[in-house]
């Protein structure tokens, strides 16, 4: 893809729990651009494999999971996460448990599934400009991108951002269990052989752990409108 006709990208990376996500919503908001959630594509093959009794293991089966999907992503108001549609129904609050989390986490190492994603992410670049929320967004899916940034906080942070988030949902989970969950899955996201969760060579990284998000969001649109100087 030429980057010189094709339509403008900010990918967002980084590990979970950074605030990326709110980020991404916010910016596609804003510019009012296409949202992309590519952690949710693996939710979603990971759930979907799960619903069809398709172990997790058998690589050529979840790939072909992962051809199937048809999603749709919404950014929705200012106080609401992005809604994810698979074929046309609201599976929000499905993919977003901690175990379907570790699940996404288990499968996004299989080249394979990797692969079977990979244009369908591609694809989500439209007119007028979109904003990819993801891990691997900045060095593998768009490295073209117009502005590259790279979210990240301590892992104690973010286990005490999720356990309010939890809090907040009705569940009492403890600080200490989240923690070893977050640190677990930054092992397997960094240390994978197949797009290792890291910053991009031109990424701009921003660290949230003492940040509010409107002071992370702040920095990040005057980071992009500097880029259009």
């Amino acid at each position: 893809m030429n980057k010189n006709t094709a339509p403008p990208a900010i990918t967002i990376d980084g590990p979970s729990g950074s605030g990326k996500g709110s980020i991404a919503k916010r910016l596609a908001n804003y510019l009012s651009w296409h949202i992309l959630d590519s952690g949710a594509l693996y939710r979603l093959t990971a759930l979907s494999a799960q619903q069809q009794s398709i172990a997790l293991d058998n690589i050529p089966a979840v790939a072909a999971v992962a051809r199937s999907l048809d999603v749709e992503f919404v950014a929705g108001s200012k106080n609401q996460p992005v809604s994810v549609l698979l074929s046309e129904r609201d599976v929000t609050d499905r993919i977003r448990t901690e175990q379907c989390g570790s699940m996404a986490s288990q499968i996004a190492p299989y080249k394979e599934v990797r692969s079977a994603l990979l244009q369908r992410q591609r694809d989500f670049l439209k007119e007028p400009g979109l904003i990819a929320d993801g891990r691997d967004m900045g060095t593998v899916v768009f490295p073209e991108a117009n502005c590259k940034l790279f979210i990240t906080a301590s892992p104690e942070e973010r286990a005490r951002r999720r356990q309010l988030q939890l809090k907040q949902q009705g569940h009492s989970v403890k600080i200490a269990h989240l923690l070893r969950e977050i640190k677990e899955r930054d092992d397997r996201d960094m240390n994978r052989s197949n797009a290792p969760l890291k910053p991009a060579d031109d990424a701009i990284t921003i660290d949230t752990s003492e940040q509010t998000l409107d002071e992370v969001f702040q920095t990040v649109l005057a980071i992009w409108q500097e880029k259009q100087h």
